[in-house]
């Protein structure tokens, strides 16, 4: 049981990583270049404070993730670890609010600001975004799913020893 319990947890690490990795790297690769007007510009993360709070967030998330796969089961750290899952996770959803904001303006533009939609002006530049977006929340959820398998990990032998 306890050896099951152990490699779903590694499993639920693993997969964790991954999906932060990508959505990492398809963020921070995601470009595209348009002309309007004879004015020429680029569209890439860096241009949207938003967009560079998702990529530092979860690059740090991803370097967790991976130190963290190479942490023996009986270490006496893993308290500490859950209570680092729960600031990452906040992290996670905080940073994804932010880029998924920007990315509906982007998108739709808002009329109120007088902000144009730039998606079809630069429609590789979206597409890559949305990927990156889809794949964040991805790692959104498996890290809450980690954060609840932690927590009753450590509770559950507390529990154990009081009865």
């Amino acid at each position: 049981m306890a050896k099951t319990r152990w490699l779903c947890h590694l499993l639920l690490r693993f997969l964790a990583f991954a999906a932060t990795l990508s959505a990492v790297i398809m963020m921070a690769t995601t470009h595209d270049r348009t002309t309007i007007f004879t004015v020429s510009f680029e569209a890439k993360y860096t241009n949207s404070p938003a967009f560079k709070y998702f990529v530092i967030a979860y690059s740090v998330i991803t370097v967790y993730g991976f130190f963290v796969l190479f942490l023996p089961a009986k270490s006496l750290l893993w308290q500490l670890v859950v209570a680092l899952d729960l600031v990452f996770t906040m992290l996670l959803v905080s940073s994804l609010s932010a880029a998924v904001a920007i990315a509906q303006v982007g998108k739709k533009g808002n009329s109120y600001a007088g902000w144009l939609p730039i998606c079809d002006s630069v429609p590789k530049y979206c597409d890559g975004a949305t990927r990156a977006l889809i794949a964040g929340f991805i790692a959104m959820i498996i890290y809450i799913i980690l954060l609840l398998h932690s927590i009753h990990t450590i509770i559950d032998p507390l529990l154990l020893r009081k009865t």
